[in-house]
């Protein structure tokens, strides 16, 4: 077994103090493997977008260990990416100025050499032929469709090639067609770039194409609750989300949110107060 590339041990996350005080995340752990795509799913207000940017670096965790290859997270790195449900692009710049915006601000300060410039723009040319928009490098953010938008997000979040990348509901606002256009876009992506992807999606279905596992994660607090094993084949196509395997997997799963998130008693609720409303034959 290869050295895990994120270990999450015993990860608390609080907000507040005293009697305001929050558990967001409560004892989590988790390993991911080198280029491996987990995505993580559970109701909402279980802390999985926390644990993102707790990984990321944007949150610091209250307690435990959060390690990426090994070594502490102590803020964002180079080393990790993330890719957020709303694109941040910056409306003033085109394209290709968005994806290569952070690598010209460094060089600005001096901290890359004009060769490593030089090769940034061969990289950002790559990556706008592999998002599959290289007409659209001089259009600006408000002449795209989302869909577009989201490809020069993440296309801007590979160009530093980070080991690690971070997406928190990247398709949630897309239309139904499109996401399953960049659904079949990412996978291509992760097996070109080989990183590690921890994918957060509130969509069931979402996380079993896209993971080779899928981390359930339960409330009140924030922690893993079950870990589920994929069983579709690396290569990965949208009829296999009608085959029994994806279907009782996607069963199975539904039901254990239900049950976790409280869900489930609500309805059995509700199915009571149905029945005893009925009128009598």
């Amino acid at each position: 077994m290869s050295t895990p590339k994120i270990q999450l041990r015993k990860v608390r996350k609080v907000f507040g103090e005293g009697g305001q005080a929050v558990v967001a995340l409560q004892d989590i752990d988790l390993d991911v493997r080198p280029n491996e795509f987990v995505t993580l799913v559970g109701a909402s207000g279980c802390g999985k977008s926390t644990l993102l940017r707790v990984v990321g670096g944007l949150e610091y965790h209250s307690a435990g260990e959060v390690l990426v290859d090994g070594r502490s997270v102590a803020g964002p790195g180079s080393d990790r990416a993330m890719v957020f449900q709303h694109y941040s692009l910056y409306p003033w710049l085109n394209v290709m100025e968005n994806i290569k915006f952070s690598r010209r601000l460094r060089a600005n300060r001096g901290q890359f050499t004009s060769a490593e410039v030089e090769a940034a723009s061969g990289r950002a040319d790559a990556l706008l032929n592999l998002m599959g928009l290289p007409a659209a490098a001089l259009k600006y953010p408000n002449q795209l469709s989302g869909g577009m938008q989201q490809r020069v997000a993440i296309a801007r979040a590979l160009l530093s090639r980070p080991q690690v990348l971070l997406m928190d509901e990247p398709f949630g606002a897309l239309d139904a067609q499109t996401r399953e256009v960049m659904h079949d876009l990412i996978l291509h992506v992760f097996r070109l770039e080989r990183a590690t992807i921890l994918f957060v999606t509130h969509d069931v279905e979402e996380a079993i194409y896209l993971g080779q596992r899928v981390v359930l994660m339960a409330p009140r607090p924030g922690r893993v609750d079950t870990v589920y094993e994929v069983p579709l084949p690396a290569q990965r196509h949208q009829d296999m989300k009608h085959t029994p395997e994806f279907l009782a997997l996607k069963r199975e799963i539904l039901a254990r949110i239900r049950e976790t998130s409280g869900m489930k008693t609500d309805l059995d609720l509700l199915e009571k107060l149905n029945r005893s409303a009925a009128p009598a034959p």
